[in-house]
């Protein structure tokens, strides 16, 4: 062999591991990126959840209370464990809901929760001479779905709003706020999941 063609030879080598290298370092950089996107993106996702549940959470009508068991009980009349509000937002029900719309009569505690868990919104008021009010309220709900307008004479606010795990009280008319609350929840379904 020649020296000329050991050198090209030489050069060809340098070359291939020049090139091999070029590709080592290539590929190095895109997985690099690659990681660091997905670090970014994990990043972005964790701020986003805390954004959601401190930002959101709270900007949503009404006050949150504390979920209770969602077991089904026999009848109206079957003891259980008190309710944590008044009117209740969640708890023991019976198995059956009260059908949508407005109703003249109270609606057992153990039968509107069932509707509650539904997806429900239950607006409900406690004043005898209120027959403006009353009006206003069944108006309003008789634009949506998923929504009772009862009396409930054993509160101590003139209107209450209840969905699963929230309740919201007024002591006079607010439309838009009765409004918000109702377009928050009305129709969301809170069923464990598979039942």
């Amino acid at each position: 062999m020649s020296d000329e063609s050991t050198k090209r030879g030489r050069r060809l080598k340098q070359r291939a591991v020049q090139a091999r290298k070029r590709s080592r370092d290539r590929l190095r950089r895109h997985v690099h990126t690659l990681i660091f996107a997905v670090g970014v993106i994990l990043l972005l996702l964790l701020i986003g959840r805390a954004a959601y549940r401190s930002g959101v959470l709270r900007s949503l009508p009404g006050t949150p209370v504390p979920i209770q068991s969602n077991e089904h009980i026999a009848s109206v009349d079957t003891p259980h464990p008190p309710y944590n509000s008044v009117p209740p937002t969640s708890g023991w029900h019976v198995a059956t809901l009260a059908p949508w719309g407005v109703h003249k009569t109270p609606i057992p505690d153990e039968r509107q929760v069932h509707n509650l868990e539904d997806g429900g919104v239950l607006v409900q008021y406690n004043c005898l001479d209120c027959t403006a009010l009353i009006a206003q309220l069944e108006a309003l709900a008789s634009r949506h779905e998923y929504v009772i307008v009862a009396p409930y004479p054993e509160m101590p606010h003139r209107i209450a709003l209840t969905a699963w795990g929230r309740i919201q009280t007024f002591d006079a008319f607010d439309e838009e706020q009765i409004a918000a609350f109702i377009a928050a929840y009305a129709g969301l379904d809170h069923h464990p999941r598979g039942l």
